[in-house]
């Protein structure tokens, strides 16, 4: 999946529409993605649609317009830990 891709998926979960927010958004995706690489989340999983949701909800948890409480959910969580168990290749 795409940078573009990813984005678009991510806006259109959240519902949000526009263009406005894309800059900040794509820093927090940017942001999940790192977490779940240094996770062990593999590469092959990185580049699949199986990674739309937990990022959707990376970005979810993290998007708090700056009030200084941001935190990842235990959902998000326990997803990153199957995610990394799963496998799918080499992990880069």
């Amino acid at each position: 999946m795409s940078d573009a891709q990813l984005l678009a998926a991510v806006k259109s979960a959240l519902n949000i529409t526009g263009t406005y927010q894309d800059a900040a958004l794509t820093e927090y995706i940017k942001e999940v993605k790192e977490f779940l690489s240094d996770a062990g989340v593999s590469e092959t999983i990185m580049q699949s649609d199986a990674i739309t949701g937990i990022v959707t909800r990376g970005v979810s948890d993290l998007w708090n317009y700056g009030a200084g409480g941001a935190d990842l959910s235990p959902y998000f969580m326990k997803r990153a830990t199957q995610l990394a168990l799963k496998g799918g290749g080499s992990s880069g």
